[in-house]
């Protein structure tokens, strides 16, 4: 998801190629949202906005926890200092919406039934 998001917001810059780009410590942390599944169990009862807040809020929690653990050891590959609506550098308010769906998403994945029962 990352990547298509950074190759689309080369559009904006009028950049044909659209080269998308990631850090290999962005894997262990998306991929902590498995571990959720218990969570997105007992949240899917919610009513859809309040789960889209809830997940943007966990969201930015880990964002926020991660980001701080990563600077610390001068490792961390975002930096929102240049933008209006960041909090410390570590995160940005205004990806709210995106971070909902984000989390929709996320549920949507890790609570299908995969696959048909016979």
């Amino acid at each position: 998801m990352e990547i298509v998001f950074t190759a689309l917001g080369s559009l904006r810059r009028r950049e044909l190629q659209l080269i998308g780009q990631t850090s290999l410590y962005m894997f262990p942390i998306y991929g902590c949202a498995a571990f959720f599944k218990p969570v997105f169990l007992i949240v899917k009862k919610m009513s859809f906005p309040l789960r889209a807040l809830f997940y943007a809020a966990s969201i930015f929690a880990a964002e926020f926890l991660s980001g701080t653990f990563l600077a610390k050891h001068r490792v961390c590959p975002w930096n929102y200092d240049r933008h209006r609506w960041h909090v410390n550098g570590m995160i940005r308010l205004d990806f709210l919406p995106i971070w909902a769906l984000a989390g929709l998403l996320f549920e949507h994945v890790l609570t299908s039934p995969h696959g048909k029962k016979y």
